[in-house]
């Protein structure tokens, strides 16, 4: 199938599917006459293999990792656990100051009059 169909079929953009393509994530599709690009259905397993690890908020790095991982019958499931739950850490940290600058931002719009007067506590903070 062409890079419209492939990307229809995977839900990863045509733009995406060119970088990966870029990057060796995926192997360079067959070319049919007229230049093409010809993917196959273990194209398409990989692309959507791709867009789920970067759902679960993967790196590219860890992504390749993955996927060869996932290539290798013979590996031990313990690696795959271990990225995971490594990942799954890390988003952890993030969500903590994600929470934190939330907050922030809540308290700074409660000390915030809203209405027409210059003064705004928000501002001032940012220029701290």
């Amino acid at each position: 199938m062409n890079i419209g169909a492939a990307s229809k079929v995977s839900g990863v953009s045509q733009r995406m599917i060119r970088h990966y393509e870029q990057i060796a994530l995926i192997p360079a599709p067959a070319r049919r006459s007229g230049g093409f690009r010809d993917y196959s259905d273990a194209d398409i397993h990989r692309l959507r293999f791709i867009a789920n690890a970067r759902d679960l908020g993967f790196p590219i790095e860890e992504i390749r990792t993955l996927l060869s991982l996932w290539s290798d019958r013979h590996r031990a499931s313990a690696e795959v656990k271990a990225l995971a739950e490594a990942r799954a850490l890390e988003l952890g940290r993030k969500a903590a100051v994600l929470e934190r600058m939330r907050e922030t931002l809540l308290a700074l719009a409660a000390d915030c009059h809203g209405d027409q007067r210059p003064e705004c506590p928000i501002l001032e903070n940012l220029e701290r």
